[in-house]
């Protein structure tokens, strides 16, 4: 596991540093300039998407050599080159380093300024306008995902338990524990009957509405108040936020499932150590809940790390250890629309927002990826946290126009820091990075994440 084997302690950091950044592209049909060997990556035995894809990136007008221009020259056709003279783009970078030495950063979320940062220690940390604003602990040490719905705080934790907490209408940065799922009451009531007992290893049970290993990750559907989590336990299971029931157990892999999304329509989606990226439908039964198994989008040798879906459910994007990106797009079905090549080490974690998706990895960098139809252009890589990304929240810049979309993007690392980004959609940023050095996080073998 990631939290037993990650123990040099990095170097620190400084308010200023500043980003390194690049420009790349995605390839739909999979293939690269650059070799394989440069990312130090393997290839994926996963062939379900057609080789011979077109791309507008790949068109010969894209591709031919009077269409490249330096970041030393301004392009003829460059629609910033205003009477010869070149308009500045806006520019991605650090706004501001979070730094509290007690233990690796897993899990952040944010909404309206305020940041909450899950560690590996009993605290889960509060911050409004780049300071802190309050702190509250829970029994579990180690916090392994946090999610906002309405006015409650929903926490995963390694000890297999999602708690609950709710602000003080009357001093917000003071907060209570208003739950813990499943509740004492469910499970006594639960263990009465023989037949809640299910196998969750060899010649050991447990209650089905209890996870049985650390939860890896949560996802809300607010519309129908299900909270869903994931667990290294194989298993995802649906509760009732409103009264901490849980719904339905689902034995999902063959392995530790490390994602879980919920989506429009009711759709589902699961990542997993074994390397497959399957896709569950809700169907109504009764006052109950159940999840269908509808198709397996990937299967590969390679752990699958995370997944992230953009707002409308219209493109379904999965990270691997393998520090590739593939990505799906939903019309009537889903179809693979191509992989996005950027990171040198295991991807840890994603998040979408607007026509941007936000990418996190072991070899410490993020890439900032635009989405124009099928084709991803990386915006820029960030630069600057001295151990890997671990996981990734946004939201939107209160200084976003129609014509310039900006975000602010909040990246936690296991070097114990939590930095700030301001990022626009309108960027393109240069010259390129140094070539990404081998570190000592480099050695993450586990598939759980």
């Amino acid at each position: 596991m990631i939290e037993e084997e990650h123990r040099k302690k990095p170097a620190l950091f400084t308010e200023t540093a500043t980003g390194d950044m690049a420009a790349h592209h995605s390839n739909p049909t999979g293939s690269s300039s650059s070799t394989d060997e440069d990312f130090n990556v393997r290839n994926s035995s996963y062939t379900g998407f057609e080789p011979n894809r077109l791309s507008g990136e790949g068109s010969p007008m894209m591709m031919s050599p009077w269409n490249q221009c330096t970041p030393f020259e301004n392009s003829p056709w460059d629609e910033n080159n205003v009477n010869g003279g070149f308009q500045k783009l806006p520019q991605n970078g650090l706004v501001c380093s979070l730094v509290r030495e007690e233990g690796h950063i897993y899990s952040l979320a944010a909404r309206e300024g305020i940041l909450y940062t899950g560690s590996d220690s009993k605290n889960i940390r509060v911050w409004k306008e780049m300071k802190e604003f309050g702190a509250f602990k829970s029994n579990s040490g180690l916090v392994k995902a946090i999610i906002i719905s309405g006015e409650k705080i929903f926490t995963g934790h390694q000890d297999g338990k999602v708690r609950v907490w709710k602000v003080n209408p009357k001093n917000p940065s003071v907060h209570k524990r208003a739950g813990t799922f499943p509740t004492f009451f469910d499970i006594f009531k639960a263990s009465i009957k023989p037949s809640n007992y299910v196998e969750v290893k060899r010649n050991r049970t447990a209650l089905w509405i209890k996870h049985c290993d650390a939860i890896s990750c949560l996802s809300m559907d607010p519309k129908e108040e299900l909270l869903y989590s994931a667990s290294w336990d194989r298993t995802f299971k649906v509760w009732k936020a409103s009264n901490s029931k849980c719904l339905e157990s689902v034995k999902a892999h063959d392995d530790a499932v490390n994602s879980v999304v919920a989506s429009v329509d009711g759709m589902v989606y699961t990542g997993s150590a074994d390397g497959s990226v399957k896709v569950w439908k809700r169907e109504s039964n009764g006052k109950g809940v159940k999840h269908v198994f509808v198709q397996t989008l990937l299967s590969q040798d390679c752990a699958v790390t995370a997944l992230a879906v953009n707002k409308s459910g219209s493109v379904l994007y999965c990270g691997s250890s393998d520090g590739v990106v593939n990505f799906w797009e939903r019309e009537k079905q889903l179809t693979h629309g191509g992989v996005l090549k950027g990171h040198k080490l295991a991807v840890l974690c994603l998040t979408a927002a607007g026509n941007t998706v936000f990418s996190g990895s072991a070899d410490k960098t993020i890439c900032v990826w635009r989405r124009d139809g099928s084709v991803h252009t990386c915006l820029s890589i960030l630069t600057g946290h001295n151990g890997p990304v671990k996981c990734l929240a946004v939201e939107e810049d209160k200084q976003s126009t129609e014509s310039d979309q900006k975000w602010i993007v909040y990246s936690g690392s296991l070097d114990k820091s939590v930095k700030v980004w301001s990022v626009s959609e309108m960027s393109l940023d240069y010259p390129p990075p140094p070539r990404i050095q081998d570190a000592a996080w480099d050695s993450i073998p586990s598939a759980k994440y």
